[in-house]
């Protein structure tokens, strides 16, 4: 678990990092200069190493075991698909679906989760939209302008989950998903796991800010916008918690 936490850390730092070649192409040498390029190749070389080994691991237990496991995984269920279509699922597609569940939501469920605990915190009336509004955690997803302020929603810097209370007067789309065809397809998963995670942690426990009555908004570098401090808050459980935890002892 560790090795893969590092991975999809460093996915995210590495990816999130200013690459002036994007925006000026003639320019593509400074990146090659600041190790941008190096940097990426690098990681790409390790996340595969990585992903072929557990694919390889998968295969060596199943063969081992026979062709019958009664708890399948993902990749057991890949490596059936590549036995029955080979032509399709090849290495390459099966290593890029595996890597995909293990990236991409991770670090950003548990990032959204951190930076709406830190809003709850701060502001006891707060929801999950909201959140995602203020802080995506994949802010290179929704529709943008480079050039022109944003006149969308009024005072777009301020916590304001109420805006979105009156369905009715409520007419711009949530875009941290983005939109069309080319949306996440993980929002369904991701709004149920992290609203499922943010219940439980509020009606388990009692938060407080802790020392200083203070909590560092700062956003940090990378693509998903991590806290720029990382959330340290106080939790006590609740009486009804202590009472199961007491009574399965």
């Amino acid at each position: 678990m560790r090795r893969i936490q590092e991975i999809v850390e460093e996915t995210f730092a590495v990816s999130g990092a200013p690459n002036i070649g994007d925006f000026f192409p003639a320019l593509r040498w400074v990146d090659r200069l600041r190790g941008v390029e190096a940097a990426l190749v690098n990681l790409q070389t390790r996340r595969d190493a990585f992903v072929s080994a557990l694919i390889d691991d998968h295969r060596r237990t199943r063969n081992a075991g026979g062709r019958y496991i009664e708890k399948k995984g993902v990749i057991d269920v890949l490596t059936e698909h590549q036995e029955a279509d080979p032509g399709y699922y090849t290495d390459t597609v099966v290593k890029g679906i595996v890597l995909v569940l293990l990236t991409a939501g991770t670090d950003t469920s548990a990032l959204t989760t951190e930076w709406a605990m830190a809003l709850l915190v701060k502001h006891p009336e707060c929801v999950v939209k909201e959140t995602l509004r203020l802080c995506p955690v994949g802010p290179i997803i929704p529709a943008h302008e480079a050039m022109e302020d944003c006149t969308i929603w009024d005072a777009p810097e301020e916590f304001r989950p109420e805006r979105l209370l009156d369905r009715d007067a409520v007419t711009t789309p949530m875009l941290p998903f983005g939109l069309g065809r080319r949306r996440c397809p993980g929002e369904a998963l991701a709004m149920r796991l992290f609203s499922l995670t943010m219940a439980a942690l509020v009606q388990c426990f009692e938060w407080d800010v802790g020392e200083g009555d203070t909590i560092d908004m700062a956003e940090g570098g990378g693509l998903t916008m991590p806290m720029a401090t990382p959330l340290a808050t106080v939790c006590r459980p609740r009486e009804f918690v202590k009472s199961v935890l007491s009574a399965s002892t």
